[in-house]
């Protein structure tokens, strides 16, 4: 067993240099070995050194019998190192993977109590992130995938720091042992059922017999990823930059890019390019699934292609791609009266209407398109709304959400699209306030 280096609380507090003007440390602590590890030399640290506040945080799953007795392990760990115990208990879904539904769930807990000015330390080390390369790898990732954990990143409003990414978890052990400190086993480590306990138990000590760097080198590997990831990230901004020109349409306050820009990359190209600018939005999608991409690329002009994703839609109109999520995916309610057009009008799950100028004599309603409109213009007589439309190049997912202004059945302005908005004297203009939506997942 390798001896704990004697450098190992320094090196902690040069990762930690960066943050040391934080509100807050607080550390993820589970009360197993690793976490005991990090939250040990924390409040050691602190005695010598003016370090931020320090608190522990133990999430509890509920997922076995034993782990009710945990959160009594870790108080009087916390109390004996004089740091405050935050217990977090959560609600695990249940769902195909325990492993990663009690992930989610443990970092909905970290979300919800990290501030503003504070991070979350967690105690991953160097063989945690070898398997999560070789556990990735065998998933068929990408680059993205392959540099595995990140050492830092923003969690809510704070961040999340992995400071022991480069220590092994035998340097740990070795401390624990040299300092004597206790802490929790979890059986279910033991259960070769998750991949994870797998690769640990079974892989890593077959490839340690015949590489005995496997954890270093492969870690090293996920550093190489991360630095290529990077690079990716950078030819992206470039890419993009070419495709988030202004549009007509911009008032609708949607994620869009101009497609031809995109066209003229590369098929990889513009897969990384659309890669990034989704990762804020939705799950990114497999392999085999970015022939949704292609599809919608590569339709006819007057096509309506949708790529569907997991936490919305890419739509294609006017040159552009849109991005749509939430109340854009719901159906628009029905008519709704405007008894008052001198204030605003909130609309059912589509922002909201106002009338500036003098309103026209009601009754007054709002009302969506149906098919068949006709609106009568001045020096043009009766036109249909659909041509008046197309006149304009209003893409079509916006068409059936465009609030019409009606007085009694006669259909007085759509509003937003200039000439149709309101009065031809100017003495009243109708304005549409989409309303955001949620723009990506934490």
């Amino acid at each position: 067993m390798s001896q704990p280096r004697i450098e190992l609380p320094t090196q902690l507090l040069t990762q930690l240099s960066p943050w040391r003007n934080a509100a807050t440390w607080h550390v993820a602590f589970s009360g197993g070995l690793d976490s005991t590890v990090l939250l040990h030399l924390l409040a050691s640290l602190s005695k010598t050194q003016p370090l931020p506040a320090l608190s522990a945080i133990h999430v509890h799953h509920g997922l076995q019998s034993v782990a009710d007795t945990w959160p009594d392990h870790c108080r009087s760990v916390c109390e004996a190192l004089g740091v405050p115990l935050q217990v977090v208990n959560v609600q695990v879904r249940p769902g195909a993977s325990v492993e990663r539904a009690a992930r989610e769930a443990r970092y909905g807990a970290f979300l919800a109590a990290i501030h503003s000015n504070e991070v979350l330390l967690t105690a991953q080390h160097r063989d945690d992130q070898a398997e999560t390369l070789l556990f990735r790898l065998l998933r068929g990732a990408g680059v993205r995938g392959l540099a595995a954990m990140p050492r830092q990143r923003p969690l809510g409003q704070g961040h999340l720091l992995r400071p022991l990414l480069d220590v092994s978890r035998a340097e740990l052990e070795a401390y624990a042992r040299q300092q004597g400190l206790s802490w929790i086993d979890d059986p279910s480590n033991d259960d070769h059922r998750y991949a994870r306990n797998f690769l640990r138990q079974r892989i890593f000590p077959a490839l340690a017999e015949h590489w005995p760097r496997a954890s270093a080198t492969l870690a090293r590997s996920a550093g190489h990823m991360d630095e290529a990831q990077g690079l990716l990230e950078d030819l992206a901004q470039i890419d993009l930059a070419q495709a988030l020109i202004p549009g007509a349409f911009d008032w609708l306050g949607l994620p869009s890019l101009a497609l031809a820009p995109l066209q003229a990359l590369s098929p990889a190209r513009q897969r990384n390019a659309l890669s990034h600018w989704l990762a804020p939005l939705t799950l990114l999608p497999d392999s085999d699934h970015w022939s949704g991409w292609d599809s919608l690329r590569d339709a006819a002009d007057d096509a309506r292609p949708i790529w569907r994703l997991a936490g919305g839609e890419l739509h294609r109109a006017g040159g552009r791609v849109w991005w749509l999520s939430d109340h854009w995916l719901c159906a628009t309610p029905g008519a709704v009266e405007w008894a008052a057009p001198a204030l605003p009008l909130r609309l059912p799950g589509n922002g909201r209407l106002v009338l500036n100028g003098k309103p026209p004599a009601g009754p007054l309603s709002v009302r969506y398109r149906q098919g068949g409109e006709v609106m009568a213009l001045v020096d043009r007589g009766h036109r249909d709304l659909k041509r008046l439309l197309n006149e304009r190049g209003v893409p079509a997912f916006v068409r059936g959400r465009l609030p019409l202004l009606y007085e009694g059945e006669r259909l007085l302005a759509v509003a937003n699209l200039g000439g149709l908005d309101g009065a031809a004297d100017g003495s009243w203009q109708l304005a549409w306030q989409p309303g955001g939506q949620d723009r990506g997942l934490s």
